[in-house]
């Protein structure tokens, strides 16, 4: 078992950082929220755990560090974080690829259920104290089309399953035909892609204009992935029944966006998965692969740094 020095790029005082107590005896640790904070372990250092920092601060702490040969980072997307000197290098990354997946899915199905059932209308017969019976639908029998077959579209997959919906489901290698039935058959479509140049703006007008008229477009990857002028236009224009949506193009949502007052739209403020333990999970993969690390072993939720994922 190597001797190893961590970079930790976070808080030093975050709670979750008690996980590094279980490392193994021997590892050396520099912690901070600033380069200064490494200045003297980054030259020996091998290994950095990115937390909730800018990216300027891991591009600055890159630099300093010349024998890094792993960077983890504790979150899934990495469109924000691939800068060039990490991407082009030799240096293994890893992600918190899973630990979010389960959160999303239910998320997933609490949107559709939103729609199927209407609980908009539910909730504003309440409010208007109004006895007004009207028909709700099932998810059972009802087609989900899934747009990335990574760990939270495998995830939404297993729980649409158990109620009975069809899916069907495209990956990046999936054929262009397959991509298109998933848009113009799908009751609801879900996008889990991740952000990378070739999903840039992969649902767009066309794509809109494929969809049934009483589909339901539900993004949890990333905002931009789906063009974000094209979606408000078919929501507004009835094209669509409605959307999802937990991630945007611009964050935190301006005041004045459309989406605020649309009634065919249910949003969260890009937390459907920050879960009181996702912290303390997303540190228990790091420890898990740390120890694989320092024994040599494979590592797992290897990126593909050309792909972005």
């Amino acid at each position: 078992m190597k001797a190893s020095t961590l970079l930790v790029l976070n808080d030093p005082a975050a709670p979750h950082l008690k996980w590094l107590d279980r490392l193994p005896a021997g590892t050396r640790i520099a912690a901070g929220a600033s380069a200064e904070a490494f200045r003297q372990a980054a030259p020996e250092a091998d290994a950095m755990l990115v937390g909730a920092v800018p990216r300027e601060l891991v591009e600055d702490v890159f630099a300093m560090a010349p024998r890094l040969e792993w960077v983890h980072v504790m979150w899934a997307g990495l469109d924000s974080l691939l800068f060039p000197a990490l991407a082009q290098s030799q240096v293994t990354l890893t992600n918190g690829r899973g630990v979010f997946a389960r959160s999303l899915a239910e998320f997933v199905i609490a949107g559709m259920l939103w729609f199927a059932k209407d609980i908009r209308r539910m909730r504003r017969q309440q409010r208007e104290r109004k006895w007004e019976k009207f028909t709700v639908e099932e998810l059972h029998g009802r087609q989900l089309g899934i747009i990335g077959h990574g760990c939270i579209g495998r995830a939404v997959a297993a729980l649409a399953t158990a109620f009975g919906m069809k899916v069907i489901g495209v990956g990046r290698r999936s054929p262009r035909e397959e991509f298109d039935e998933v848009i113009s058959a799908s009751d609801f479509i879900l996008v889990s892609a991740p952000l990378t140049p070739e999903t840039r703006g992969l649902i767009g007008e066309a794509e809109f204009g494929r969809m049934r008229p009483g589909a339901v477009l539900i993004n949890v990857g990333r905002g931009p992935v789906v063009q974000e002028e094209a979606l408000i236009a078919a929501l507004r224009d009835g094209r669509i029944r409605g959307a999802v949506l937990d991630v945007y193009d611009e964050e935190p949502l301006p005041a004045d966006h459309p989406f605020w007052s649309m009634e065919n739209v249910l949003l969260s403020p890009h937390c459907a998965d920050n879960t009181p333990t996702w912290l303390d999970e997303a540190m228990q993969l790091f420890v898990e692969n740390f120890e694989r690390y320092v024994k040599g072993e494979p590592l797992k939720n290897i990126v593909d740094k050309e792909a972005g994922y």
